[in-house]
């Protein structure tokens, strides 16, 4: 299949915590740019989040109540999403979970819920704790803090399988204040959490995001990417991780030129969690 598709596969809207994008102004705006395809991926993070339905008091950070996506709601929504453009684009049905070793039986949980098109496993804390707020990171050193990211994910990885493609592999690179850490320090743990990943099945994606983060080097980072493909690794997803209308479908074709550089043939979209090959 031809490379002109333009799809967005990570994308965020009011459903998630740190989003107040309209899911329907994110169709319409998709539309408009001319987008083929988008999924909704929105967020849920056990551990430090609490479901709407949970019967506990939700807690609210800068306005913004700390809760996962309203299921009952958000699915809703997606079904009369298609319902009214699925003729002018494809919509998919999707999730950024953000899980931690602790929290894998509430993801089990909820995916059995709901059927999905498309699911990000993403470490976005580790021990409850955040990176963007510094809370992980402090009182360890940069190895400690690096080395103990990637364990949780290698833990992870190894022990949930309801998913589609590791999101923004090294995350954790965007909240270090310490500055870029070797690769060749880490290189170990991403063979070994690539090898579980390539095993089951599963693929990884290439976050655009870190153009806007003004990051020395992609997300992940060109070394991981090569070495998924020297590993024979072949499904690679592209998103903007976008929150807002100025991120959305943002440096998508230069994340597809970057790949076919490292020697990328193919990306990838999904249905019914299942991976639809397309030529770059």
């Amino acid at each position: 299949m031809e490379n002109k598709l333009f799809a967005d596969y990570h994308v965020h809207t009011e459903f998630s915590d740190d989003s107040v994008y309209p899911m329907e102004r994110v169709i319409e705006d998709a539309i408009a740019m001319g987008m083929d395809e988008i999924c909704i991926t929105d967020h849920v993070d056990y551990g430090i989040k609490l479901d709407w339905d949970c019967g506990k008091e939700i807690q609210y950070r800068n306005g913004a109540p700390l809760a996962n996506v309203d299921y009952p709601r958000y699915f809703e929504k997606i079904a009369k999403m298609k319902g009214l453009y699925g003729d002018q684009i494809r919509i998919r049905t999707g999730l950024e979970m953000g899980i931690q070793k602790h929290t894998v039986p509430q993801f089990r949980s909820l995916y059995k819920r709901y059927a999905f098109d498309f699911i990000i496993l993403s470490i976005h804390q580790v021990d409850d704790q955040e990176f963007w707020t510094q809370e992980f990171q402090r009182g360890k050193t940069q190895e400690e803090y690096q080395r103990r990211y990637y364990e949780e994910m290698l833990e992870v990885v190894r022990e949930y399988k309801d998913y589609s493609v590791l999101g923004h592999m090294d995350l954790i690179a965007r909240y270090d204040k310490k500055g870029p850490y070797p690769f060749s320090k880490i290189q170990p743990w991403i063979k070994e959490i690539l090898e579980v990943v390539i095993a089951d099945g599963k693929g990884i994606e290439v976050n655009t995001s870190s153009e806007r983060y003004g990051l020395s080097d992609t997300t992940p980072c060109e070394e991981i990417l090569k070495q998924y493909r020297e590993m024979g690794g072949t499904i690679v997803t592209i998103g903007s991780d976008s929150h807002s209308p100025e991120h959305l479908g943002t440096y998508i074709k230069e994340g597809k030129e970057m790949l076919k550089k490292l020697g990328y043939k193919q990306f990838c979209t999904y249905e019914n969690m299942e991976p639809i090959f397309y030529d770059l």
